[in-house]
């Protein structure tokens, strides 16, 4: 481990012991502490949220592409802020006063989706669709998605936020 050497110095009175250390065992001792951390350490996992897509069936007919209708979706544009618009209309339709506001505290989205699946006239069509903007967060998409959870819809699309229903938007949000 460690060695005394001792010399003696020419010509003077005292004797200098010199001190050498041999450092192999501490980096031996190193990688054996790294090596058991590295093994004894919980890593971090993914966090990952199931989106609950169907399986493609090649056995069933094609499925009717006819359109849901007015009265059989509600529909969630995510803004910027924590904002979170809501309507049920058309592109003729819709104006600053059918697109509603609302926000993630409670239980207020899940029951906008309730509310409008017993007002819907066929309800086994009844769809929710959501709609982030470019300022929206991944955080109020993800609670949009555990909201879709609660109120137990399991049919429900994803897509851009159309340009009808930007403008309507930017007009609330400015």
């Amino acid at each position: 481990m460690a060695e005394v050497i001792a010399q003696e110095k020419q010509g003077g009175k005292q004797k200098k012991k010199l001190i050498r250390v041999d450092m192999t065992p501490m980096v031996d001792l190193g990688f054996l502490l790294i090596t058991f951390f590295m093994f004894t350490t919980n890593f971090t996992k993914p966090n990952v949220m199931d989106l609950g897509l169907p399986a493609k069936d090649h056995t069933n007919p094609p499925i009717d592409n006819t359109v849901i209708g007015d009265k059989n979706q509600v529909t969630f544009i995510l803004g910027k802020d924590n904002r979170v618009f809501y309507h049920q209309s058309n592109p003729a339709d819709l104006s600053a006063g059918n697109l509603k506001e609302t926000d993630f505290s409670g239980i207020k989205i899940s029951k906008i989706i309730s509310d409008a699946y017993k007002n819907a006239p066929k309800p086994e069509k009844f769809t929710v669709i959501v709609k982030p903007t470019d300022e929206a967060n991944y955080k109020n998409f993800v609670d949009m998605l555990d909201n879709l959870a609660i109120a137990k819809k399991e049919r429900y699309g994803v897509t851009d936020i159309k340009p009808w229903e930007t403008k309507v938007y930017k007009e609330l949000v400015q």
